[in-house]
């Protein structure tokens, strides 16, 4: 009885109510909104560090990482042979690394020097895909490299120009090599576009004395959820081997995704506080107004509590009336979003790329996060009420009908 009492009263000034639900739907569908981006941002970064940098697991000689030095490498064929047998895994990249320096007519750079199987890395990272003018590694090339745009422009580099890469070997020797430019690429990642090349394999190995062996062996897995089980057995036969995960290896990305949930809450957060001010102000207003009638209803024996609660009943469902359309609306706009993408290209150029983000972002709105936020939306609604009720609650019988 005292819900369908609060409802009527609820819509008694109806003009009123329509615009605080709608500002409760246009709340609710613009923080979903920017939360389904963020979420898309983050999956983004994801796919990005896994699909196109770093893949699922990397596997390096214990010391390796410290100064990339190429004494320190891994057997190829145990390696090779283990990984093929692994059938949760869906493809895998064999690379020698070294750092070196890029050495032109125009200048020299210090960079990082990858040699690469190129059908293993294109099943592994889709390096192909990037290549923005001339081709991808070809085999039948004499010591081909591969530059990326930026350090192109950088270095006033062009396809088909020759370049000296400068290395150490195993014994730490200084050697060098003359490549010539097969391609330029350019990914969503500008900051290692600019420290990264690509030679082949052999070619690598013939310079720095690295036949037969490998620096680093990055896995891409069928299944993200496959990870830890894989990551667990690898270390259990590879112990002497350091064996680590994409979080490790890119630790700012899992910072990323670890606090979106905290962000958007915090975001939708300060939302629901803008909007709580309206609601009270809204019902504080209601009760103003219905002080007689609130008054005739204390005298004729509804007790104060039945009043109190009344007033939060009015509160939550004003807040609960236009939660569902802001949701239903945010659903549809990342719903086609979604498909569309937002391309963000035009207004930041390379700015996302500076920082390893996609220039198209696809919204992605997670459900436990919509539950949430309604958990939010009722959680406002009752503590915006506590004020309104209170008024009403402190009302005397007698002086409330005479007002």
């Amino acid at each position: 009885m005292l819900f369908i009492i609060a409802w009527r009263n609820l819509w008694r000034n109806r003009t009123r109510s329509v615009l605080i639900a709608s500002s409760v739907a246009l709340g609710m569908w613009a923080g979903l909104f920017i939360m389904a981006i963020y979420f898309g941002m983050g999956d983004s970064r994801l796919r990005i560090a896994i699909d196109n940098e770093h893949s699922h697991i990397q596997i390096h000689h214990p010391r390796f990482a410290d100064d990339f030095e190429a004494q320190y490498s891994l057997p190829f064929d145990s390696l090779n042979r283990i990984l093929q047998q692994k059938p949760e895994v869906k493809a895998f990249s064999l690379r020698s690394l070294t750092t070196g320096m890029v050495a032109t007519a125009s200048g020299s750079q210090g960079i990082q020097v990858n040699g690469i199987n190129p059908g293993a890395e294109q099943a592994t990272r889709g390096l192909a895909a990037f290549v923005t003018e001339g081709e991808y590694l070809d085999t039948e090339r004499r010591h081909p490299v591969l530059v990326s745009t930026k350090l192109a422009e950088k270095m006033k580099l062009k396809t088909g120009g020759k370049v000296v890469l400068t290395l150490l070997d195993t014994a730490s020797n200084m050697t060098s090599g003359a490549f010539r430019i097969c391609g330029l690429y350019r990914t969503t990642n500008a900051p290692m576009d600019e420290l990264n090349v690509f030679v082949q394999k052999d070619d690598l190995d013939q310079l720095i004395g690295t036949s037969g062996r490998l620096h680093e062996a990055a896995v891409l897995l069928h299944r993200d959820d496959a990870l830890d089980p894989v990551f667990h057995r690898l270390q259990r036969q590879w112990k002497g081997y350091r064996i680590e995960r994409w979080q490790e290896i890119s630790p700012e990305t899992a910072l990323v995704l670890s606090s979106l949930d905290t962000y958007s809450i915090i975001f939708i957060a300060i939302i629901l506080v803008a909007l709580s001010f309206g609601i009270i102000n809204t019902m504080l207003m209601a009760v103003l107004e219905r002080t007689p009638e609130i008054g005739v209803l204390m005298a004729v024996g509804m007790n104060r509590w039945r009043v109190f609660r009344m007033v939060v009943w009015e509160t939550v469902l004003l807040a609960v009336t236009g939660a569902p359309a802001g949701l239903l609306a945010a659903w549809i706009t990342v719903a086609w979003l979604h498909h569309t993408g937002i391309d963000l290209g035009g207004i930041m150029g390379d700015t996302l790329r500076n920082f390893g983000y996609a220039s198209i972002i696809y919204p992605i709105l997670p459900w436990h996060n919509v539950l949430q936020t309604m958990e939010l939306v009722l959680l406002t609604a009752a503590i915006a009420a506590m004020f309104p009720a209170f008024k009403a609650l402190r009302l005397k019988p007698v002086e409330a009908i005479r007002k």
